[in-house]
């Protein structure tokens, strides 16, 4: 079988749709699914089988995106469509009416993933519309969006919940994306303290991801401010790059706080992201707005009990209580919990075992092996539906 992913973002642009991308490329060969893909050009990346770059141009204000152009991204889809058996839209852009275009065209079905809960998101980058109009307009877009499609793959069932209450009544399917669990736990956190003048004996707390505004890191700064009065070692490490970057780091050195919080700017996710987790003695996370959370999984599978707001996407993982402590959404009531940890360990030991237990059971298998099994199941029922269309006409 197979099928073409398009996108308006792949690596290097890293988030969770390039991370989602590459995890079930790989994965999904496994189980007899050939994935193309059509994704942006940033700038002279090498040439890779099965993988079409398509170019565009910075967004304004946020060049580490880009806006492909319209032309060009539908040529490259419909060619790139010749041969396979269904469409899978990763995005909402260009992408999305690319990969809708082509799968009319050629009479094949197409699915999307809705990475990202953008009604959450758009106020951060207008702040000046009101927020009401930018919910209302974006409930509307992704409704339509969304019922064009033969069916929509959600990370999580918060995201199920939202997209049915926009009014969305084309088929929904949960699945997360796994995570290559066995990358993540064999770290050497000693060479990346060593490496990064940590102190071996020094307390560490820690984010990955995508440096934004909607990421909620002031929330983690204060927190670790609050900790910090109990807990006078502690730094938090921020690793990750974004439009945020620039204003989280001139609060740090307002508040004073350079000494107890770190920014490590983007890391190698095949060694230094996994020595990253190894370094640390718990994974913080305070997003409201994730539709899963793939970070937490990925700090458990490295064996690092997670503190983390209960919220959206990152609830399905959070909800089971396993290797993780679920603070209010109150940065001083999260900095006492941080501060509870780092002064009680023993009470809190079993968490890191528990983690990297619980991470098995969202591994990148299961998940490629759920998704190539919907694949299928929606090109039997494309199938069918052609069939008895036929028989209609038929008679």
């Amino acid at each position: 079988m197979r099928v073409l992913m398009v996108s308006d973002v792949y690596f290097p642009r890293v988030n969770g749709v390039s991370t989602s991308m590459e995890t079930f490329r790989h994965k999904l060969a496994d189980e007899g699914v050939e994935a193309r893909l059509v994704v942006p050009r940033y700038g002279d990346e090498a040439e890779v089988s099965g993988i079409v770059r398509v170019e565009g141009r910075p967004v304004p204000g946020d060049p580490e995106d880009r806006i492909l152009r319209w032309r060009a991204m539908h040529a490259v889809v419909a060619e790139a469509a010749q041969g396979c058996d269904l469409i899978h839209i990763q995005t909402p852009f260009v992408a999305h009416y690319a990969g809708l275009s082509a799968a009319r065209h050629l009479d094949l079905p197409v699915l999307a993933t809705y990475h990202t809960l953008f009604e959450e998101y758009l106020q951060h980058y207008a702040p000046y519309v009101p927020s009401g109009w930018l919910r209302a307009a974006a409930r509307g877009f992704s409704r339509r969006q969304c019922n064009a499609l033969d069916g929509i793959i959600v990370p999580s069932s918060a995201m199920r919940s939202r997209l049915g209450s926009y009014g969305v009544t084309a088929p929904l399917h949960v699945l997360p994306t796994g995570i290559p669990v066995s990358r993540f736990g064999g770290g050497d956190g000693a060479a990346f303290r060593a490496a990064n003048g940590i102190p071996a004996e020094r307390p560490v707390a820690l984010y990955v991801g995508r440096i934004a505004h909607e990421k909620n890191i002031g929330f983690l700064i204060e927190a670790a401010r609050v900790a910090q009065a109990s807990v006078p070692g502690l730094i938090l490490l921020i690793a990750g790059e974004g439009p945020a970057c620039d204003e989280l780091k001139q609060s740090v050195d307002a508040l004073g706080l350079n000494d107890a919080i770190r920014f490590l700017g983007y890391l190698d996710r095949q060694q230094a992201l996994p020595d990253c987790y190894a370094a640390a003695d718990i994974f913080v996370f305070a997003s409201r707005t994730e539709t899963q959370g793939l970070v937490l999984l990925e700090a458990m599978a490295a064996g690092l009990p997670v503190m983390a707001l209960p919220e959206m996407g990152a609830r399905d993982i959070l909800a089971p209580g396993k290797g993780c402590i679920t603070p209010p959404d109150d940065p001083v009531a999260f900095g006492q919990n941080l501060a509870h940890f780092f002064n009680h360990r023993e009470a809190w030991r079993h968490l890191g075992a528990e983690a990297q237990r619980y991470a098995h059971s969202w591994s990148d298998d299961t998940m490629a092996e759920r998704l190539a099994s919907l694949y299928r199941a929606q090109r039997r029922q494309q199938r069918q539906g052609r069939v008895a269309s036929i028989a209609g006409a038929a008679l």
